[in-house]
């Protein structure tokens, strides 16, 4: 991060603190900085936005209001009269709720951002400020971003080997914050593109899907300080369940699926049966039907692609080894398509403590008695590999050997070496249930000694809050359905 980008965060973040005293979480906060942040730079800019804002609500108009009650007010009040405008706009300040009910709160918060001309910051420095309050955001374990946050050098990595090409149309079904769809725009935006290449990079090229409200929301922020997707005939980011219909198709898919195991949706597969739960819709489009909510998008991801359409996604690894549906899936997807590269990630990389978690890369084909995939090739960076958020978080450095290795330029001129191997097709359909959890190397090496009871203690403590938010999950959903 730039030293710029650095202090503004920093001095964000020192503002955000006086919300946090009224008991508000990371996520409410950074929410209603988002709402200021965006007022203030359509005011700068000097229109009145993609689809209008109201000049009663209007960043000048809140600040030339000198008493602090009234302001209030009238910022409440603007908060739900733009979210009855259409495009952006609406997706920005849509379902709000002001968190601040403070007077000298707000006039503070307004005060803070007045002070800095954003629109006059590079687009990357302004970025980096969102993705380091992002971040920041995702360290709080009572209500960040973290489930939402996927470490960047991955994402980078993963963009650097499926290498996007201008024109195409790439998605994320469950953008969360929307950092592969950023960190796929910034690998287009070095390449050497003409004026439609461009304007259809900034209108078109990008599309993400996210359930949450709050999070798509920050998503379309994120992006709107990148100049993506302010044209409002062509929404980037939709608020909806990615799950329930089938999706138009696309050239490349790149997503970090949630990694909650049970959906709350009923999937009418193409076999005709069906589990009810609070929710149901038919998807005859996918292979089997199953609650798991990993298997249901890796089929979604599948059904978004088109034909020869590549896709990377991040799944646990009982996407790999699970049996029932998940076998038949896992089968279904080698023989349809080419899976041709695992990345097996480490844990200690994720805001959520205890994640395993793997990239699988694969290529839609034509349908055919022959299976799609000949060999799969798994790069192990789990074994003998030690990462923490604190103490030693993984880096871009530590991927650029899988980046080698993976030949994005020629798959054939890949070589194996101690950790990335070749599976051939037909050794991974005869092992039992085609697990896919393959492990050849010695896990938990010498530098597990680095360890010190500290951090072994830290770690069970995250541990234990992770079990505690589970417990209260349980609970609530118990509670709404009548239970005691």
């Amino acid at each position: 991060m730039s030293n710029l980008a650095s202090k503004l965060v920093q001095r964000v973040w020192n503002y955000a603190h006086v919300l946090k005293d009224d008991g508000l979480a990371f996520m409410d906060y950074t929410e209603q900085i988002t709402y200021l942040l965006f007022l203030k730079m359509v005011q700068e800019q000097q229109t009145a936005g993609p689809s209008g804002i109201p000049a009663r609500y209007s960043w000048n108009a809140l600040k030339a209001i000198d008493d602090n009650r009234k302001r209030l007010e009238r910022y409440h009040q603007g908060l739900r009269k733009l979210s009855e405008s259409a495009g952006l706009v609406g997706l920005i300040f849509t379902k709000p709720q002001s968190k601040i009910n403070d007077p000298a709160k707000l006039h503070l918060l307004i005060q803070m951002i007045d002070s800095e001309n954003w629109s006059r910051l590079d687009v990357d420095v302004k970025g980096e400020v969102y993705e380091g309050l992002l971040s920041r955001n995702a360290d709080d374990v009572r209500g960040g971003a973290g489930q939402y946050f996927t470490p960047r050098p991955v994402i980078r990595a993963i963009v650097e080997v499926m290498r996007p090409e201008p024109m195409m149309r790439i998605s994320d079904p469950a953008c969360g914050t929307g950092g592969f769809l950023l960190v796929a725009f910034e690998y287009l935006s070095r390449k050497k593109t003409n004026a439609k290449q461009l304007a259809f990079l900034q209108s078109r090229a990008l599309q993400g899907v996210d359930l949450v409200p709050n999070v798509a929301r920050l998503c379309a922020m994120n992006l709107f300080l990148h100049g993506i997707g302010t044209d409002p005939r062509h929404p980037v980011v939709e608020i909806r369940d990615s799950l329930e219909s089938k999706s138009e198709r696309v050239d490349m898919v790149l997503t970090n699926p949630p990694f909650g195991k049970k959906s709350s949706f009923t999937i009418i597969g193409a076999d005709g049966k069906h589990h009810t739960d609070k929710f149901s819709y038919a998807r005859d489009d996918f292979w089997v039907t199953t609650s798991n909510k990993q298997f249901n998008f890796v089929q979604h991801v599948y059904s978004m692609l088109k034909q020869d359409g590549r896709a990377a996604m991040v799944v646990p690894d009982n996407v790999l080894f699970e049996s029932g549906a998940g076998e038949k899936i896992r089968r279904s997807l080698l023989h349809d398509c080419d899976v041709h590269t695992l990345l097996r990630l480490p844990t200690g990389i994720w805001y959520s403590p205890g994640v395993k978690a793997n990239v699988l890369f694969f290529d839609k084909k034509p349908l055919s008695r022959i299976p799609a995939t000949k060999e799969l090739w798994i790069y192990d960076l789990r074994s003998d590999r030690n990462f923490s958020l604190r103490h030693n978080p993984i880096t871009s450095d530590d991927l650029l050997n899988f980046v080698r290795c993976y030949q994005p330029e020629d798959r054939s001129k890949r070589e194996e070496i101690a950790n990335f191997r070749r599976f051939k097709y037909n050794e991974l359909i005869a092992r039992d249930k085609t697990n896919l959890d393959i492990q050849w190397q010695h896990v938990g090496g010498p530098k597990t000694q680095n360890e010190t009871p500290q951090m072994l203690m830290k770690a069970i403590l995250n541990d234990l809050q992770e079990a505690m938010k589970e417990f209260a999950a349980a609970e609530a959903e118990i509670d709404s359905l009548g239970g005691h």
